[in-house]
């Protein structure tokens, strides 16, 4: 079965509200763990630290440079994600409607590439 990433992103202020209301957020997230679970759906999940405590490594100039949070634009924040092994696209759209979520905020829906998907080179040797 195909797998799909839930990506959920906030902002600061999405991420304010939902500190404002933790306990609470953190209940309903334990239950929405629990039914995707007793699905068998479930691949992985995890949340992020706060971006103030991460860094940027770019790549736009001749060497990459490392930039300490926080990050200029927070418009939109990777908050962090849940795998899903679902049949189909419109299953993991069915999850993440449920996910619990503070209004603004959203949550991206990505299939997952296969292996036998990925370009082989031959440099490679067939390994990623």
């Amino acid at each position: 079965m195909p797998k799909y990433l839930l990506i959920m992103r906030g902002t600061d202020e999405t991420n304010a509200a939902m500190m404002a209301k933790l306990d609470e957020m953190m209940d309903t997230t334990r239950r929405f763990i629990e039914d995707m679970m007793k699905a068998e759906v479930l691949v992985a999940a995890e949340g992020l630290d706060d971006p103030g405590q991460g860094v940027v490594v770019d790549f736009s100039g001749e060497a990459p440079v490392v930039t300490d949070g926080p990050y200029g634009e927070t418009r939109e924040l990777f908050g962090g994600y849940f795998l899903l092994d679902v049949a189909t696209k419109q299953e993991a759209v069915e999850w993440a409607k449920r996910v619990p979520a503070v209004r603004g905020s959203t949550i991206e829906v990505r299939r997952v590439a296969e292996a036998d998907e990925v370009p082989q080179g031959s440099e490679s040797n067939g390994q990623i």
